[in-house]
């Protein structure tokens, strides 16, 4: 029998909750409401929303602009809501995005909605550090000096290297220490948001606002116009996810669906006000020609500059509480994953933190990978938005597809409406991102095939795959040939 210094681990892979004792005590450290709220606010208001003015002005006018808001608050709330009630209902399902759908279509659609995931939450992560150093070019650069540049130069590597391994120092300390911070940051962020809105709405003008309204001058049907808003939409609310993504660590089951709707109303809110308010304050066409972080320039207009200074600054510390967001998640996710087998072991390594450090590692070491390349290739924060929005589109839509087949096994018409909402939101993000993105996903998704096939190997699965994901499979790849000919073409 061992003694009672001796240390005893327990890993219950359905509901996936660990926990270390020394003697009777507990070092289990859980997460509660607020902490909760605060990583999915944090998680989804980040860089975008600093930039949203012009991303927006750019793609359409005040009139397409409401309607694309109204689709998307609706078509969120769908998916919020069909989180809220697939935590409560399935209990046993941690870490959601990927366990949703592997409980409720098989291993091979468990793990693309991983990988998109996982995937996506990479790319945001490397988007979060380049709009860091970018923003901070407004204090260094000038015409004659470029040293940040767009967040793409040697000197913006150097420092978001820096800035990578930090935060990855800091999660190897524990989610509940690195949940702490975020809270703090998360308040922290509000804070420039409130300012500007407040002093938006008093300087806001009707007959600005109202100027071209339908966007006859962009010569682009209103319709169109909708449909160019949704990735950005989409981009400023990744992380809806956050408090189901963490679930396991979640003091109460009923403070993640909680936390979830709570931050999605606020976070809607905060953009909508962001985007339309600003339209009162110069034209659309003087909003779309502006330098991003867009909101920093109208902010001297309202106070002076003081006022690019707020924002900047209001920029860095958002960002960084959203990075520490979704450093949390991109490697709880494979590392879940893991647990299933549907990725290799090497991703499912705890250290004495409960924080999941190989999958930290490996994560991270992709990013770095990922800032070397945007250093070679000068791309920018925009190139990235469109990459990891594309890659959620897959995983956000199996979400409803499950809570529907929940729904039909129930036989709940309130919860097939919920899911049938969010489905179709989920096809239409689906449709409006267009041909090009949608191939883009293609050849990115094919390489995760090579991973799970070597994490099935590794495994040693006992059940085959069916005809139906051999098939998918085989398609899968197929269909990367002509995609990847028609990008570089």
């Amino acid at each position: 029998m061992p003694n009672m210094c001796s240390v005893f681990r327990t890993t219950v892979l359905a509901n996936r909750v660990d926990y270390i004792i020394f003697g009777n005590v507990s070092l289990e450290k859980k997460l509660g409401l607020a902490s909760l709220t605060a990583l999915v606010l944090s998680s989804m208001v980040g860089a975008g929303v600093f930039s949203l003015p012009q991303n927006m002005a750019q793609v359409g006018s005040p009139s397409a602009l409401m309607i694309g808001w109204g689709i998307t608050g609706i078509g969120i709330l769908f998916l919020a809501t069909s989180l809220l009630l697939l935590s409560r209902l399935r209990p046993d399902l941690d870490s959601g995005i990927f366990t949703y759908a592997k409980e409720g279509f098989g291993e091979l659609v468990g793990f693309c909605s991983a990988w998109g995931y996982w995937f996506c939450a990479i790319i945001a992560n490397v988007s979060y550090l380049v709009i860091v150093f970018a923003a901070l070019s407004f204090f260094t650069d000038t015409e004659h000096s470029v040293i940040f540049g767009d967040g793409n130069t040697w000197q913006s590597l150097i420092g978001e290297s820096i800035l990578l391994w930090f935060v990855h120092w800091l999660v190897l300390r524990g989610v509940q220490t690195a949940a702490v911070v975020n809270q703090l940051a998360t308040m922290a962020k509000l804070l420039p948001l409130g300012i500007f809105i407040v002093l938006a709405v008093i300087a806001f003008k009707m007959d600005v606002f109202s100027f071209d309204f339908t966007g006859i001058e962009m010569d682009v049907p209103v319709w169109q116009q909708v449909k160019d808003t949704m990735l950005i939409t989409l981009w400023v609310f990744i992380g809806v996810e956050g408090a189901v993504v963490v679930s396991a660590r979640a003091k109460k089951r009923k403070d993640i669906g909680l936390a979830t709707i709570m931050a999605v109303i606020s976070a809607l809110s905060v953009y909508v006000l962001v985007t339309l308010l600003s339209l009162g304050l110069v034209t659309r066409p003087e909003l779309a020609d502006m330098r991003n972080p867009s909101m920093a320039n109208l902010m001297v207009g309202l106070m002076g500059a003081t006022g690019k200074i707020v924002i900047i600054a209001g920029l860095i510390i958002s960002v960084c509480g959203a990075y520490l967001s979704w450093t949390i998640m991109a490697a709880e996710v494979p590392f879940i994953a893991s647990l299933h087998g549907s990725f290799p072991k090497e991703f499912n390594k705890q250290n004495n933190k409960k924080a999941p450090e190989s999958s930290l590692w490996i994560t991270n070491g992709v990013v770095q990978i990922f800032l070397v390349l945007i250093w070679l290739s000068g791309s920018n924060y925009n190139t990235l938005l469109s990459i990891a929005s594309e890659m959620i589109l897959v995983p956000y839509f199996l979400v409803g597809a499950f809570l529907m087949k929940v729904a039909f096994e129930r036989s709940s018409r309130a919860l097939l409406a919920i899911a049938i909402g969010a489905c179709t939101y989920g096809l239409w993000l689906l449709y409006a991102s267009g041909l090009m993105n949608l191939l883009l996903s293609v050849v990115l998704y094919a390489p995760g095939l090579l991973v799970f096939l070597y994490a099935r190997k590794q495994n040693k699965a006992r059940t085959p795959l069916n005809m139906m994901e051999v098939s998918a499979i085989v398609v899968l790849f197929l269909t990367t040939i002509p995609a990847s000919w028609l990008l570089m073409k």
